[in-house]
């Protein structure tokens, strides 16, 4: 899925690619995470085991991608199911803890049945991976720059033959 979010008159292109978890998508990892600039784990809220997974995709996500700033690296956490109140089995407090233990990573209770909080926790992870990029280069422009309008004032090349 590709979602469009715009800050200011720049857009951010999220393409979102979505492995379930499942292990038949471990082998194609590095297609999946190459260029990542930043990480969705998603777990269930009514089902703990998937919580306690999260600590397991998001090391294999370091380990395939191997980014120099694997301490820091954006990561968002999304409790899915949340219109689901009575079946919620994963405690407030175990998420609390997990996320603090990770650089306070910012966590979303979501539901993508009732699209509730997903607005907002797509416009907080493009907000990380644009801030991780510009941070370091001042000129700093989204590979897929000719795509979302954005550009330098660089002269237009030639095109040859």
């Amino acid at each position: 899925m590709t979602k469009l979010i715009q800050r200011g008159e720049e857009s951010i292109q999220l393409q979102l690619w979505d492995t379930a978890g499942a292990e038949r998508y471990n082998s194609m990892g590095s297609n999946f995470y190459r260029n990542s600039e930043a990480c969705i784990l998603v777990f269930d809220l009514t089902t703990v085991e998937t919580f306690q997974n999260v600590e397991t995709w998001r090391n294999e996500f370091l380990n395939t991608l191997n980014p120099p700033d694997a301490d820091t690296y954006p990561f968002i956490l999304l409790g899915n199911k949340s219109d689901m109140s009575n079946d919620i089995k994963v405690k407030n407090e175990d998420i609390e803890n997990y996320c603090k233990e990770h650089n306070n990573m910012p966590y979303f209770a979501t539901s993508a049945k009732d699209d509730i909080n997903l607005e907002e926790a797509f416009n907080k992870v493009a907000d990380m991976a644009f801030i991780r990029n510009t941070k370091n280069d001042e000129n700093f422009v989204p590979v897929d720059a000719k795509f979302l309008k954005i550009s330098k004032n660089e002269p237009k090349k030639k095109k040859c033959c």
